[in-house]
């Protein structure tokens, strides 16, 4: 895996990231430190990288319990040290799994196998942090399930 990060010029601390797999992402600092704002920080972006693999995990192991998922939201909250290196101490996640018919232990697996086996983010990040989690179910009756047939 390679990026690229180029600080986008002298008059603030904008750097434009540009991944291996040709996608381009701004970040920026706060104007506190010189910044303009203008993007996430990036321990912000550490931040939603980790909330994106693991709500990723999440979403492909419910699928592949044949569970009828149609919705994964997950909130992250976390503490910094207080003195250099400033690294997470405390990162917590909440789960907010949508769907038809979920089963709480199985949402709860997906959760526990993201954090202890599947998101290397999270795993990483567990170096230095108390990682938590919690989740909440929230049943989909909008649509027919994609399990279900339906009669024309």
């Amino acid at each position: 895996m390679e990026v690229n990060v180029a600080w986008a010029g002298t008059s603030g601390m904008s750097f434009l990231a540009k991944t291996g797999s040709g996608h381009a992402v701004l970040m920026d600092g706060a104007v506190e430190g010189g910044g303009h704002n203008l993007a996430p920080r990036p321990m912000e972006m550490v931040l939603l990288g980790t909330g994106g693999c693991s709500a990723y995990d999440v979403v492909l192991i419910l699928r592949k319990g044949k569970q009828d998922v149609r919705g994964c939201e997950v909130k992250l909250s976390a503490d910094r040290a207080e003195t250099e290196p400033k690294v997470f101490t405390k990162i917590h996640f909440h789960f907010i799994v949508t769907g038809r018919n979920l089963k709480p232990n199985l949402v709860e697996r997906a959760i526990a196998l993201s954090h202890e086996k599947y998101c290397s983010a999270s795993i990483m990040l567990g170096k230095t942090a108390e990682m938590s989690h919690s989740y909440e179910i929230i049943e989909d009756l909008t649509l027919a399930s994609e399990h279900e047939k339906t009669e024309l």
